[in-house]
């Protein structure tokens, strides 16, 4: 008896030609989201670098590319664009104060303790990256307007629970503070431009 023509005799089975993907091995993806956010910085740092030593304006994305010894394309894997990498490093100011704040509330204190150990590590903070700082004060103008007003809603936030801790001070007889509000403001705008006097 002659066999079918298309191989699909009874009592044969057709195999598929295609293997199953190997499982990945274990630690693999975590592997690959740190070599991803490697990357991500590497760019990060080559813009803070170029923004700070030339301006905003004045650098080009192929410059940034060229410190890297890559080519764009590497850089629109991580960003979409000059002004997306300018909005990454001004957020990361404001972020790094709320990580402050965060870790100072949770302590256990009076206000007034709280407030020295967040005006000394914001300022530390604020000196340690004192690139990142001054590009926000200089180019803030060039962001776009959505991340504009988002760093500015994340900056009214912080004024307002730094507010907050002001108040309890108030309430406990630590502080004696007519405006709230205008000391909070103070007290951020003066750690925020430390860097211009150190």
């Amino acid at each position: 008896m002659a066999s079918s023509s298309n191989g699909d005799s009874p009592g044969r089975q057709v195999r598929s030609s295609s293997r199953p993907r190997p499982e990945p091995k274990p630690g693999t993806e975590r592997i690959r989201v740190l070599v991803s956010e490697l990357k991500r910085e590497r760019i990060l740092s080559a813009a803070i670098d170029l923004f700070y030593e030339q301006g905003y304006a004045r650098t080009t994305l192929d410059q940034v590319a060229r410190s890297l010894g890559v080519t764009k394309p590497f850089i629109y894997q991580y960003f979409t664009s000059k002004n997306d990498l300018l909005a990454e490093i001004c957020s990361r100011a404001i972020r790094d104060a709320h990580d402050t704040l965060n870790r100072t509330l949770t302590q256990q204190g009076t206000a007034t303790e709280k407030l020295k150990t967040i005006v000394r590590d914001f300022t530390h903070t604020v000196l340690d990256n004192q690139a990142n700082a001054v590009i926000y004060s200089r180019e803030e103008k060039e962001l776009e307007p959505k991340d504009r007003e988002t760093i500015k809603r994340m900056r009214r936030d912080f004024d307002h629970r730094l507010v907050d801790l002001l108040e309890e001070g108030v309430r406990q007889d630590e502080f004696v503070i007519e405006d709230l509000r205008l000391t909070a403001m103070v007290i951020g705008s003066i750690v925020g431009w430390s860097p211009v006097w150190y």
